[in-house]
């Protein structure tokens, strides 16, 4: 029985499992029944018989046998004479089967069938990815790197599927190699050119939600639900969860011993500083932990205009805009509310600044804590004072005072 090279068709199949064996069988059957009708007229009398390990098929036609002379229709009917010639135990009344050599469709049609055929599995292949993916949107996988680009990267998942994850989706200190795994969320599904494209990101809120769901059981197990998070990836996030059960605490369920629980996080999120408060309905609390770390002294809310005025003492200004303004701009996202920071007692806008600590990325810590020994424990604290004046009161060298400054005023030049 000619096989017709279907042997990679079926191995198609066989390479996605999600695609069951009735499907399979469903969609040979119809694709050969199609060329039955072209030649025959109708299929109604045939068999398809598929034997997907070894590649190949069978095709049966069916027809009773008459006497010689009552045969009217040679699709259904077949002469006794011509039986005889097959078996001579053929008699009148009995059905004959008779195999149809697939040669017989001819070349054009046997390449006809075989395309639909490859199309057919694309189609399905496609569906069946389309689905799994919308089902897991929302949902943490591990990729492997198969390609970098400029804009985007080109992962496969554990069954080859491809997946990609743009720029705009990573944090902006990710750096991935080729054969790396990483770990993203399923953004969505979208159709380009009727081929389904796989979108993960690793900047959505949800991806943190997630790494959190897998560090606190009691998240996965619904006694502490996480209210609202809102991200600057790389830089700073705010997570406001709330326990439903009085015994536990949130925020320390969330942290762990010593941090424990949330390092793993920052790690994976490129050291991205996590602030995890009590959610409250409470709007003036609420405000006071989204400004979390710095402690407000005062405070007005106008929830006509969605408006809050914060006071605050001189030192904890800083930390409440926090660098590059990310720390504020977080807490508006997390109340909805619209948030200026004044100095306490005096109504004016503080100047600018922003904590020391916030440039533990660029500047080591060591020399940090040496700052800050001497009372400097903000950006303008340490530009106010010269060179010469620095290098007199703490044990750092001239070369790196001189860093240490660039470092700082490079910042206020991007505000």
């Amino acid at each position: 029985m000619a096989s017709i090279n279907l042997i990679e068709a079926f191995q198609d199949f066989k390479d996605a499992e999600s695609i069951d064996r009735p499907t399979m069988m469903k969609v040979v059957e119809d694709v050969f029944k199609t060329l039955l009708r072209k030649k025959y007229g109708s299929d109604e009398n045939f068999d398809v018989i598929v034997n997907a390990d070894k590649g190949d098929l069978e095709i049966v036609r069916r027809r009773m046998i008459m006497e010689d002379d009552d045969v009217n229709d040679p699709n259904e009917e077949v002469s006794h004479s011509y039986a005889l010639k097959i078996s001579p135990d053929y008699e009148v009344g009995e059905e004959l089967y008779e195999e149809v050599e697939i040669l017989d469709f001819g070349r054009r049609a046997i390449l006809a069938a075989k395309q639909t055929l490859a199309s057919r599995i694309g189609d399905l292949k496609k569906n069946a990815l389309v689905k799994k993916y919308n089902d897991r949107v929302g949902e943490i996988i591990s990729a492997e790197v198969y390609q970098v680009w400029k804009k985007e990267i080109l992962l496969l998942d554990e069954d080859g599927s491809e997946l990609i994850l743009p720029k705009s989706e990573q944090i902006p200190q990710d750096y991935f190699k080729k054969g790396e795994n990483i770990r993203a969320v399923v953004k969505r599904v979208d159709l380009k050119n009727n081929t389904p494209v796989i979108i993960l990101s690793r900047t959505s809120p949800s991806f943190l939600a997630k790494l959190l769901e897998i560090e606190v059981p009691e998240i996965f197990d619904g006694l502490i639900v996480i209210k609202k998070i809102v991200r600057e990836p790389g830089e700073r996030a705010k997570v406001a969860v709330e326990s439903y059960d009085d015994r536990i605490d949130p925020v320390g369920a969330c942290v762990g011993m010593k941090g424990s629980r949330i390092h793993g996080i920052v790690r994976e999120l490129k050291n991205e500083n996590i602030d995890v408060i009590n959610w409250t309905s409470n709007l003036q609390l609420l405000v006071q932990r989204s400004l979390t770390p710095a402690k407000i002294t005062n405070m007005e809310i106008d929830q006509d205009k969605n408006q809050a005025n914060v006071y605050l003492k001189p030192d904890q200004v800083s930390l409440a805009i926090g660098r590059k303004g990310v720390n504020i701009k977080l807490a508006q996202e997390l109340t909805g509310l619209s948030i200026d920071v004044y100095r306490d007692n005096e109504g004016e806008v503080e100047e600018f600044d922003i904590d020391l600590s916030e440039f533990s990325d660029e500047i080591e810590t060591w020399i940090i804590d040496e700052l800050k020994r001497i009372g400097c424990d903000t950006a303008r604290s340490v530009l106010d004072l010269t060179v010469e004046e620095l290098e007199r009161r703490t044990d750092l060298e001239k070369e790196t005072i001189e860093e240490v400054k660039k470092v700082l005023e490079s910042e206020f030049e991007k505000e």
